[in-house]
This record gives structure tokens, sequence and C-alpha cells, in this order.
């Protein structure tokens, strides 16, 4: 097959019809273009440039934003205020904290001018000793008069109305072991003070060691003992050994003396140590008595040191004395003396039918006489069946009527 030259013109005329299409699709980028609807493209960029112009700036955006914030905050707190005023109308909320936070007792000043010191914490008021009880002193004198060997005082008191027999009361007497009845109350003074506890441990020495009564005497010198088994020692056997432990841990007898004055009694002194068997040591029924009738009333010590005071003297072991005559149901606190010439008891009765009498009787005899003992149980005797009888007990009202 022959070939096909072309000519050069051809190439030229060429050339120049492909160098105006270019141009024709540079001015067409540059001319607006027409869409469909008849908008041009300068049209729609100059809306898109005002959409721009409206729109807010990023300080704008903050500032609204902070705005919104606030008004989510404030929404939220008018509905968290309605729901909490909602509770509080239906509890009341100033009685609910007065009751955890119970207000304060309001102190009024004093006045500038006045002088008067603060209030104190009041004492009991005294045990006041009513009329004397002539039936019941008539019939402890004549038994006094069927032992003519015998010195005999007594005193009795009526602890519910203060009715009291003397009977040579006041009459000083050796004390013996009656003493302690006086050293107790001190102790359990102190324990209530603060100045001596109940488990610190005394030291029983050779300078306290004493023979007679008790069972200390008879430990190694150096053993202690705690305060409270001292004393429980000293009154349940008398123990003479404890007592010194005890009246020299409570400051010596002359420090005790001081104190017997102060609570009112007359006669009652520790002039030597235990076992005193001369009788130096001296008392009366009336101070014994008058001792633990104010005891039992609330006086000198606390309720809880009467109480433990009165357990310890219910323990006493020697029940020869005033428990001989009491009834097997009564409950007596107790303590006794003997020193062969002295002898005596002195203790708190308490009845079966309520009714509490202070009983405290002190015999000098002849040494170790029987009979002091003997008299000692029918005044006891006497005295209870007295208390027992000699003011009635109240008429109990029954009700009258039928019952189905």
């Amino acid at each position: 097959m022959p070939r096909r030259t072309i000519h050069p013109s051809a190439f030229k005329s060429n050339s120049n019809f492909s160098a105006r299409p270019a141009r024709n699709r540079q001015a067409k980028r540059r001319a607006p273009s027409i869409d469909r609807r008849g908008t041009t493209t300068l049209t729609v960029t100059a809306k898109r440039i005002e959409r721009l112009k409206k729109m807010p700036s990023p300080q704008q955006q903050i500032v609204s934003s902070l705005v919104l914030s606030g008004l989510r905050l404030a929404i939220v707190g008018i509905g968290l205020g309605a729901i909490v005023g909602t509770v509080f109308s239906a509890i009341d909320p100033v009685s609910l904290l007065a009751r955890f936070n119970p207000p304060l007792p309001v102190v009024k000043p004093a006045s500038p001018a006045s002088t008067d010191e603060p209030p104190v914490a009041q004492s009991p008021p005294s045990l006041k000793f009513a009329e004397e009880l002539t039936p019941l002193k008539t019939k402890l004198e004549v038994l006094v008069k069927k032992y003519p060997k015998l010195q005999a005082q007594a005193w009795f008191v009526d602890i519910d109305n203060g009715a009291y027999v003397n009977l040579n009361g006041n009459t000083p007497i050796a004390a013996a072991s009656t003493i302690k009845i006086p050293i107790l109350v001190a102790f359990f003074q102190d324990i209530d003070a603060g100045k001596i506890a109940l488990d610190e441990m005394l030291t029983m020495d050779k300078a306290v060691i004493a023979s007679g009564s008790g069972d200390m005497q008879y430990q190694q010198p150096g053993k202690k003992f705690s305060a409270l088994e001292t004393a429980t020692k000293m009154n349940v056997i008398s123990d003479n050994t404890a007592t010194n432990m005890l009246i020299r841990r409570l400051g010596g007898k002359e420090v005790l003396n001081q104190r017997f004055r102060e609570w009112g009694l007359t006669v009652t002194v520790i002039n030597n140590a235990l076992p005193d068997l001369e009788g130096t040591n001296t008392t009366s029924s009336q101070d014994l008595g008058n001792l633990l009738a104010k005891i039992q009333h609330g006086e000198f010590i606390s309720l809880k040191s009467r109480d433990r005071l009165l357990g310890i003297m219910q323990q006493t072991r020697t029940n020869t004395l005033l428990p001989q005559g009491i009834e097997k149901d009564a409950v007596i606190a107790h303590k006794t003396g003997d020193i062969g010439s002295i002898i005596g008891d002195a203790g708190i009765i308490d009845m079966p039918t309520g009714k509490r009498y202070v009983a405290a009787v002190m015999v000098k005899r002849p040494h170790n006489d029987i009979a002091g003992r003997t008299l000692i149980q029918e005044m006891s005797r006497t005295a209870y069946q007295h208390f027992k009888w000699y003011q009635p007990r109240p008429t109990v009202k029954q009700e009258t009527g039928n019952r189905e």
C-alpha cells in the first residue's frame, strides 16, 4: 500500500488552530458562569460573604457561651431552690438543728456590785433528832438495873423520824475496836476526795504490825496490801495491823482527831496505836450512834462510798452482841469492840418492814465478865421489838364491791 505524504503547510494551519481554543478556555474561566436558574457565580459568592459577615466573632462566641452558661445555672438554681423549699416545708430545720446542737444554758451575769460566791453543790440537810422515846428508855433502864456490876450506856435513833433514846450516851468510855468505825469513815472520805485510791498498795512494815485481832501480823514484813483490802480487814476481822496502816496513811492520829471534831464527835479521840489494851482511845455511844445515823442519812461521804462502807460492816465476823437481839430476816451493819474491861457494839439495823434505826451500846464490866455481853443482847432485843411495834403501820385500804 502506498505511503501518504503530509505537506508541511498543514502543520502551520493546525498549530494556529490549536492555540485559539486555549485562549478561549482561559476566557471561559474568567467569565462568570450561569447556572440553570440564571444565578451567576458572582451572586453566590456575594451571598457567602454576607453570611460570613453575619457570623459572630470569637470574642462574641465566648461572651455568648458565658451568658448561656449563666442562664443554665440560674435555671438549675431555681430548680434546686424549689426542691429544698419543699423539703423544709415538711421538716422544720430549726428543730432539726436544735436536736443535734442543743442550746447552751443562758447564764445571767452577776451584778457588778454583787459579792455572792458561785453556788456549790449542797449537802443533804443534817439529821435532826426529835423527841426522846421515853417508853423505850424506861425499858432499857429496867434492864440495866438487873446488872449492878455493869456500867452501861446506849444511844438509839430512829432514822425515819429522828426519835432517839439517850441512856448516858455522852459519857466518855474506852473505844476498843469501835474506834475503827470513824477511821473507816475517814478512809472513804479520802477516797471521795481523790487523796487515796481503793487499789493503792500499802506496805506492812514492822512499825505498824500489832498483836491482838487480825491475821496480817503473821505475814512477812514488807508485804503489800491494797487500801480496800486493808480497810476491809480492819472491820471484818478487826485487824489491828490494818488499822495502824490506815491511821498512818490517812495522816496520823492528830489529823484524824481534827476531822472527828469537825464531824461533831465530842469525845472520840485516838491517843495510841492499836491494840490499845489500856483503853486510852475514847469514844461514846452517842458519838458512834450520831456518826452512823448521819452516814446513813447521806452526810460526810458519797452514796457510793456509803454503800461500800455498809457492805464491809455487814461482813463483821463477831455476831455475839447486837445481832443476837434482832430477827433473822433483819440486816445489820456493825462493828464490835472488846478489850476485856470494855465491850461494845454499834451498827445500823435494817428491819424487814423497811424501818431502819441505829444502835450503839457500850458496857464497862469486870474483866471479861460474860454479863456484859448478855446485857447488850437484851438491850438490842428490847429496842428491836420496840421499833417494830411502837409506830403502827398505815392501814391498807381495800377495794369493796362485787367482782366478776
